[in-house]
């Protein structure tokens, strides 16, 4: 039953890939094409994503068997404009907050590596929704190219400039990389169930949509049976997601400021982070370690 089920899956997911990615790309063209038909390519280009991703949700409703629990304390708006960062654990985080957001929120946005370009279908659809490419260079590549330090906080600006004429929903995964539990001991991290934050992409979004932004959704993934794979959750091997959902205030003060080249700056937005990152990992302890019937 289990590989008939996947042999199914198999078939929908391209098949509705392809179906959503084809007009996505005819809108993408047009408004290139066509500059005073934006707003209306960018209302279908919106569309067509929500609906690619409501079929992703009938999936996970179906097919996954997975009890999704969720304490959220936000008034969400679908015409709003939000920062959302989140713990990064697996693949299924993004399939989980696209579950609870779609058509709740604006269309999450994320900034992607930017060798997924090339991703077959995806990336050309990624591109077509405006999503962010960045390079994200190591420490030893700027090192070596200085001039490399300062490309993604182009790129950060220019996609905020685009952001700021439409309700967005700017996604920070802000540990940068998936949780392993070789990253935490590599880092020492002092942090029991996250990575470090890195804050600089945060600052640097927040700086570039100034007051465009009316909150943060700070959200909490936790998988008690353990970290799963995208294979796991189609096969049915997900028991459960708990996820907690906070809106916090923008703090006036980082708001704006040169996170780059102000030191003292620097310093209090990272001790804002890290004081966002010590609550964090509390929900994720009482999430984790809570029975089901207590959420």
């Amino acid at each position: 039953m289990r590989a008939l089920r996947l042999a199914f899956l198999a078939l929908l997911i391209p098949a509705s890939t392809i179906v959503h990615v084809v007009p996505l790309l005819v809108a993408a063209l047009l408004k290139i094409a066509l500059p005073f038909a934006r707003r209306p390519c960018n209302r279908a280009l919106t569309a067509i994503a929500e609906s690619w991703i409501g079929v992703n949700n009938w999936i996970f409703d179906h097919f996954a068997r997975t009890r999704l629990t969720l304490r959220e304390d936000a008034a969400l708006q679908a015409t709003g404009h939000y920062l959302v960062l989140a713990n990064h654990r697996s693949w299924v985080d993004i399939l989980v907050l696209q579950k609870i957001f779609n058509r709740r929120i604006p269309l999450l946005r994320f900034f992607l590596k930017r060798q997924l370009f090339w991703v077959p279908l995806l990336g050309l659809a990624w591109w077509a929704l405006d999503f962010p490419f960045m390079g994200r260079y190591t420490p030893r590549q700027v090192a070596k190219n200085p001039a490399l330090a300062g490309r993604d906080i182009e790129a950060t600006r220019r996609a905020c400039a685009r952001f700021r004429a439409l309700p967005v929903a700017i996604m920070n995964f802000v540990e940068g990389t998936r949780f392993t539990p070789a990253k935490h001991a590599r880092q020492g991290s002092p942090y029991r169930h996250l990575l470090k934050p890195k804050s600089g992409g945060v600052a640097f979004v927040l700086d570039a949509m100034g007051q465009g932004l009316h909150a943060i959704l700070d959200v909490s993934i936790a998988y008690p049976a353990g970290t799963p794979t995208l294979l796991d959750l189609l096969s049915g091997r997900v028991p459960e997601v708990r996820v907690r959902v906070r809106q916090r205030p923008i703090p006036a003060e980082l708001a704006a400021g040169d996170y780059q080249n102000d030191r003292a700056f620097r310093v209090r937005f990272q001790h804002w982070m890290n004081a966002l990152w010590q609550e964090k990992d509390a929900d994720l302890e009482e999430l984790l370690s809570a029975p089901a019937a207590t959420l």
